[in-house]
């Protein structure tokens, strides 16, 4: 059954729930924590959705897309490029992405992410999708200068505010083959398809659970595709994600 999985920030707390166009089913905990519904309804509005997820970790994937690996200058990887970022990097739909004094020049990346559903260790291929709990469109900001500067991707990628996650969480989706975009004032930077990944999401799914247990509430983020750019103070970010919807956020 397809839901659609929010955290709203309410004058309650932040809380979980299912929405149905204007209206929120609201949950006493995250569902992949054994949540239920409260049996209570409330309106809600865009200004109010959080970031859906408060994970344990979030995972990510380095140049899942081979026209991305090329237009940094970097070779096709042979196997999955696992690097973590921090949840204080996490911002919801609406947010603000903090460009860091530190950096001069922080890129956008559109990337589908993956939201786990139950613990997965040594996981197969062909068993993988069956512990995802749904998907959620998400931006890998980057501060380019200082990846390259540290030869490690923890402070350039671990920023406060440089994993927009959102706007909700869709519980059914075949992420074989949807589009990513990107747009920064209106104008198109990205404009990929999943089917374009080098490791599709069982393949990371796996090869991730081999090294580590994912756990429920985890974020997987799977990597973006060409059209990679630098954001400015003032700017205007969406990302895109078909069958998911639009993750609106402005740049400070």
């Amino acid at each position: 059954m397809r839901m659609r999985l929010a955290r709203l920030a309410l004058p309650r707390g932040a809380t979980f729930a299912y929405l149905d166009g204007e209206s929120a089913a609201l949950l006493d905990r995250a569902p992949w924590d054994g949540g239920a519904p409260t049996g209570e309804k409330v309106p809600f509005r865009e200004a109010e959705l959080l970031a859906p997820v408060v994970p344990y970790k979030i995972l990510c994937i380095g140049r899942n897309y081979a026209a991305h690996a090329k237009e940094l200058g970097n070779e096709v990887p042979k196997e999955p490029l696992l690097f973590l970022k921090p949840k204080s990097s996490l911002v919801g739909h609406g947010g603000k992405i903090v460009l860091p004094p530190e950096s001069e020049r922080v890129d956008h990346e559109a990337e589908l992410g993956v939201v786990i559903g139950k613990a997965a260790r040594n996981v197969s291929r062909e068993d993988a999708l069956s512990y995802v709990y749904g998907y959620t469109c998400v931006c890998d900001v980057s501060a380019r200068d200082l990846q390259k500067k540290d030869g490690q991707w923890s402070r350039a990628k671990g920023f406060d505010t440089f994993c927009p996650t959102g706007p909700w969480i869709e519980t059914v989706l075949d992420p074989r083959d949807v589009g990513v975009r990107c747009r920064v004032n209106g104008q198109t930077r990205q404009d990929g398809r999943t089917a374009q990944m080098i490791f599709d999401v069982p393949a990371l799914i796996a090869y991730a659970s081999a090294a580590m247990t994912l756990e429920p509430g985890d974020l997987l983020v799977t990597g973006t595709p060409e059209g990679v750019g630098p954001l400015a103070k003032g700017d205007a970010l969406e990302i895109e994600i078909d069958g998911i919807g639009t993750l609106a956020l402005s740049v400070a």
